[in-house]
């Protein structure tokens, strides 16, 4: 389980959530009608330059990274029916925002621990009166690709809530080409997207500190219970310490990272100052990745997750495709949509290319690629921390799963 970070005192390990494809996808059809009937709400982290005068989604966060490019804003966004409202977020939360989430009104909070009350609240099925949830959520922290504006970012995160009943967290970076066309906006967002590597950091810190702070408390009670009940037997301690963290903490923690945001989070792991390969997440899911193909395992393999490192594939990715030839020579295969060289030691990689339904999509956990229920189960299933892979369809020789 993500949300508590300290383990067992042996190598026992908390299992992770597994689904049933054919039942979740039904229920996540249902939940899909549901969604889209009713309000959409997702919080957005970002580095994009504010403006503090503006109520519609592309005037509050605009194309350009903040002048500090690792400062960092946080607001609530709203749609109801094909309408976005976007609320910025106080550095500091009033006493109000406090009490609503069970901090002490009287004591100074940052934005991000209302946010991330927020969404404990959602994800553990938690809160009272009419805010009591009844079924908890899976936590997605979503990294989104290039040439996006903030309302295709807002639209894809309701998206993926809808389509997977998971919980979205979006990093939006300032993806939209710099207001060029073609080549020149493709190497402004690539520039962007390196400008923006220590604000996503900065969000992985957030996390893990907040994480950290919001279990120490409960782990240290769980661990003195268990100590008692079970101090000369391990096996019975680290089975009893599993079923307790399961009441508490029944959802993990995911990230998922789009096109050209896997450039983005590659160069994290450039340095180890950044925290991009702490143990965080439970699935890292790099979907349609534009990166280098080329040497790919010498980064790759310094991703840390509990369950599985995913790369996908799609070889008739015209978007990777016509990447690749904006920069010409210099711009080497991309990681995916390129099913040679997968020598990673760590990743799962999985080809959708002779999917029905999945043509030459570039982004095919949505759209009509998601009416191959085979695609739609297998996104379902590792965004909300399953395991999507199977056995019976592993190519040895290219080393990757084929659906």
């Amino acid at each position: 389980m993500a949300l508590v970070v300290s383990a067992p005192r042996t190598s026992g390990r908390i299992p992770t959530r597994l689904f049933s494809i054919g039942q979740d996808f039904k229920r996540v059809t249902d939940h899909l009608t549901r969604a889209r009937e009713k309000e959409s709400t997702v919080f957005i982290v970002t580095n994009r330059v504010v403006n503090e005068g503006s109520k519609t989604p592309l005037g509050v966060f605009g194309d350009r990274p903040e002048a500090g490019p690792n400062e960092l804003r946080l607001a609530e966004a709203s749609r109801q029916g094909d309408k976005w409202q976007l609320d910025l977020l106080p550095d500091q939360i009033t006493p109000e925002m406090a009490e609503s989430v069970g901090l002490d009104p009287a004591a100074s909070y940052p934005a991000s621990a209302y946010v991330a009350r927020k969404l404990l609240e959602r994800c553990a099925g938690t809160g009272t009166g009419k805010q009591k949830l009844k079924t908890g959520k899976h936590l997605l922290l979503f990294v989104h690709g290039f040439n996006n504006d903030l309302k295709d970012v807002l639209e894809r995160a309701a998206g993926l809530e809808a389509q997977y009943g998971v919980e979205v967290l979006c990093f939006s970076w300032p993806a939209n080409g710099g207001g060029a066309q073609g080549v020149l906006s493709y190497k402004s967002d690539k520039r962007d997207a390196l400008a923006s590597a220590g604000a996503l950091d900065r969000v992985l810190e957030k996390m893990r500190l907040l994480l950290e702070e919001f279990n120490a408390q409960y782990v240290t009670e769980l661990e003195g219970k268990a100590q008692k009940k079970f101090a000369g037997n391990g096996e019975a301690w680290d089975r009893y310490f599993s079923k307790e963290v399961n009441k508490r903490c029944p959802f993990t923690i995911n990230l998922m990272l789009h096109s050209m945001g896997n450039y983005l989070f590659k160069h994290l792991l450039g340095s180890s100052t950044y925290n991009a390969n702490h143990l965080l997440f439970d699935n890292v899911v790099m979907v349609a990745a534009d990166t280098n193909n080329e040497h790919h395992a010498e980064w790759v393999d310094r991703i840390q997750c509990r369950n599985r490192l995913y790369i996908t594939i799609n070889e008739r990715d015209s978007a990777l495709l016509a990447s690749r030839m904006k920069m010409g020579e210099q711009q080497k295969a991309r990681l995916g949509h390129y099913t040679k060289q997968l020598d990673s030691r760590t990743a799962t990689y999985v080809d959708f290319t002779d999917q029905p339904q999945v043509g030459d999509s570039h982004a095919y956990f949505e759209g009509d690629a998601i009416t191959n229920k085979k695609v739609a189960a297998f996104f379902h299933t590792v965004l909300n921390g399953g395991t999507g892979e199977s056995a019976a369809h592993f190519d040895i020789a290219q080393n990757v799963y084929r659906l």
